[in-house]
């Protein structure tokens, strides 16, 4: 098989996009729009690999030195193909990306796999393929509801749910990002874990004017008074909370917990497969936060895989 390798430029946006958009293996996080938004912080080396002028797949990256990472700036990464592309097509392609950055004069490549429930279809072969090679490999939990199965929710998360009706709660939809970002999240953070949104309330806001059907914002308020916001991200058949907090007013009433439930129920309504709560990585000696693990448990996720490799090219 006779594969070319082009390095993306801002001409072949509209081909890379259309890709995305029929791929067995892709989310929103890969149009164009969205990984551009931090390419300030990231040198972007997004590759496009062609059979006969044709595009058969891509592999957003960023460089660092003479290490290539697909992507630092995204959840995940890998090789985004077609449907139905074959075992064997798909060793061949990623041989030819590993010819193509060792002529370039890269000597690694971390890859981070996209985890299968965002797959609309099995995706499992680059994995399988890297697990053959010499390569350094690990897991981290991935916690998510499967709509397929029955809900199991901690009793005491339902019992405070059905009690917490009589508050008189209002969630808005769609509220403002900024009302969330800058009295809730970004001092909890701060607080809790001594960190920062990923994103800025300035990124967000562009990201969601791009991407207004897939990035949603669901904020809680008592009074008047905001007490927690979720921030979803939509794709496909999956929903994923990227950011979830609540102010020491809202940890008194579990409004967070109840706008999670809430959620949960609405989207199970809209026929979704999978709400993903995200990961539970930190720095510590578990190498994983302990409460946020009993918290996605008790609203009902259990724990996915998601993969990590790196391939020494040398």
């Amino acid at each position: 098989m006779i594969l070319s390798i082009k390095r993306y430029k801002p001409e072949y946006k509209a081909q890379w996009d259309r890709f995305v958009s029929s791929a067995k293996n892709a989310t929103f996080l890969f149009y164009r729009d969205f990984m551009e938004y931090h390419a300030d912080r990231f040198e972007d080396y997004s590759l496009l690999v062609y059979k006969n002028e044709k595009l058969v797949a891509l592999m957003p990256a960023n460089k660092v030195s003479n290490s290539i990472y697909s992507h630092q700036g995204l959840t995940y990464g890998g090789l985004i193909l077609e449907k139905k592309t074959s075992f064997l097509k798909i060793s061949a392609i990623f041989d030819s990306v590993i010819n193509f950055l060792k002529l370039k004069g890269f000597s690694k490549v971390f890859i981070k796999q996209i985890p299968g429930f965002y797959c609309s279809e099995p995706s499992y072969e680059l994995g399988y393929y890297l697990s053959k090679k010499h390569t350094t490999f690990h897991s981290e939990m991935v916690f998510a509801i499967d709509y397929k199965l029955p809900f199991n929710i901690h009793k005491t998360k339902l019992k405070h749910f059905r009690k917490a009706k009589v508050f008189g709660f209002e969630i808005k939809e769609n509220d403002e990002l900024s009302i969330f970002w800058d009295r809730i999240l970004k001092k909890r953070l701060l607080e809790k874990h001594n960190t920062k949104p990923v994103h800025t309330l300035f990124e967000i806001n562009n990201l969601q004017n791009a991407f207004p059907n897939n990035i949603k914002q669901f904020n809680i308020y008592l009074e008047g008074e905001i007490l927690a916001g979720i921030t979803i991200f939509e794709m496909g058949g999956v929903v994923k909370s990227q950011y979830g907090a609540t102010s020491l007013k809202g940890e008194k009433f579990r409004a967070l917990d109840y706008l999670f439930l809430h959620l949960i129920y609405k989207y199970k309504k809209e026929n979704k497969e999978y709400f993903s709560m995200g990961t539970v990585v930190e720095n510590n000696d578990m190498g994983f936060n302990a409460g946020l693990v009993k918290q996605k448990e008790e609203l009902g996720a259990r724990v996915y895989l998601q993969h990590f490799f790196s391939l020494d090219l040398e």
